[in-house]
């Protein structure tokens, strides 16, 4: 099998990659049968010299390639028709802007194979980005709190070459006593948590957090039963809830006085209640003044997310009253904060790039050296053959093209 990385083309650039230098050499190593190119890129977190130090070649032409592999959308008139492909492709959502991306996969006859599909029998999804996600959204919901309280300053996590440089700045500032909420279960939250640990911050569980005031910086993890309740029961039921989640109600509301730093990891679609409404930020007692939101869904489980933001321009105000977008850092307590980056691990490209490659390589590669009818690659393909598979038919009027 011949697998080809492609040059990431999608603006603003991304330079994540899907294995590594060292990665793509020990998996031909251990797998005879598979060779890897790499399409030359001037962008990529690893150089092209990098690939060729480790006896990778580097091409300017995929048309001989079985597999491609990518990390963001490819742009319509990049992909090569009939190719099998890997990226995310953001469309099981049927997301609006890009409809006309699954249009050109169903037209160009493309297998679409999406990384946020792969999952185990139980529905759990096995690659992503997502814990180095959590990781740069808490630091930079830090460092946002930091600097429109004018307490502490942190660098930018793209400013820095490593995770473990970005620790290290840590053990050099000193928290206030805020109260931290974090919500979600999956990568995103375990990210989340990680910073939460290495920045000292104390867990404390949900009724202690809407009870008391401490001073020292505490958070709380808020999932299942803690963050959602049946409107009729008054009760919480995993599978129920995910089967039925327009029969639940958030109770995030009961957090909202409590809080100061909401970090949003939870994964959302338009059934799911949002955590709050935007009345309610118009409330004297919403006490929060900044909100990372990680999942980075617009106008959803937070709704004052109006759009996503950029690396270079992370963070928007927005006006309690008007609910208008504002400058941020602003030091009123009549703005919020909100930290909307969609494309967050990109900011420690090379350290979420080797996660993402070592769980392709456990996990992926060798359903994919079986063949397309294998169980993890049939339930994450799309379409195929100018068709969409059988899950994905209920994307049938978005997937067809026009004319």
């Amino acid at each position: 099998m011949l697998i080809g990385l492609i040059r990431e083309r999608k603006n603003p650039p991304d330079t994540r990659v899907p294995f590594t230098p060292k990665q793509c050499k020990e998996i031909m190593s251990k797998y005879p049968e598979v060779r890897i190119v790499v399409e030359t890129s001037p962008t990529r977190c690893y150089t092209d010299d990098e690939y060729r130090a480790e006896g990778i070649e580097i091409v300017t032409d995929l048309q001989d390639c079985d597999v491609l592999l990518g990390v963001k959308e490819v742009p319509i008139d990049a992909l090569i028709e009939g190719k099998t492909y890997f990226f995310f492709s953001h469309t099981k959502k049927m997301q609006p802007y890009n409809q006309p991306l699954m249009q050109a996969l169903v037209t160009k006859k493309i297998r679409m194979i999406d990384y946020e599909c792969l999952t185990h029998d139980d529905g759990q999804r096995i690659l992503g980005f997502g814990f180095f996600a959590g990781v740069v959204g808490a630091h930079n919901g830090i460092l946002t709190y930091g600097k429109k309280h004018r307490l502490f300053e942190l660098p930018k996590a793209n400013e820095i070459r490593n995770y473990a440089e970005l620790l290290s700045f840590y053990h050099q500032i000193k928290l206030p006593n805020i109260k931290i909420a974090v919500t979600g279960s999956g990568k995103v939250a375990s990210g989340i948590l990680e910073i939460m640990y290495h920045l000292g911050i104390q867990s404390i569980e949900p009724g202690d957090f809407i009870a008391n005031e401490y001073n020292y910086p505490v958070y709380t993890h808020l999932k299942g039963g803690f963050l959602y309740q049946h409107k009729v029961r008054k009760n919480y039921n995993r599978d129920d809830f995910h089967q039925n989640p327009d029969k639940y109600e958030s109770l995030f509301q009961q957090y909202l006085p409590h809080t100061d730093l909401l970090m949003n990891g939870i994964y959302w679609e338009t059934k799911i209640p949002r955590l709050f409404e935007k009345e309610d930020v118009k409330n004297q007692d919403f006490r929060i003044s900044v909100i990372a939101d990680i999942t980075c869904d617009t106008d959803g489980s937070v709704p004052i997310n109006v759009g996503a933001s950029t690396i270079a321009d992370p963070v928007y105000g927005i006006d309690k009253k008007t609910l208008n977008k504002v400058a941020p850092f602003q030091h009123t307590t009549e703005v919020i904060d909100v930290m909307a980056v969609d494309n967050l691990p990109n900011e420690l490209p090379r350290d979420a790039s080797k996660y993402f490659g070592a769980h392709f390589e456990k996990y992926i590669l060798e359903p994919l050296l079986e063949g397309f009818e294998n169980d993890i690659i049939k339930r994450a393909t799309i379409c195929a053959e100018g068709q969409l598979t059988e899950k994905y038919s209920y994307m049938k009027d978005y997937a067809q093209p026009k004319g």
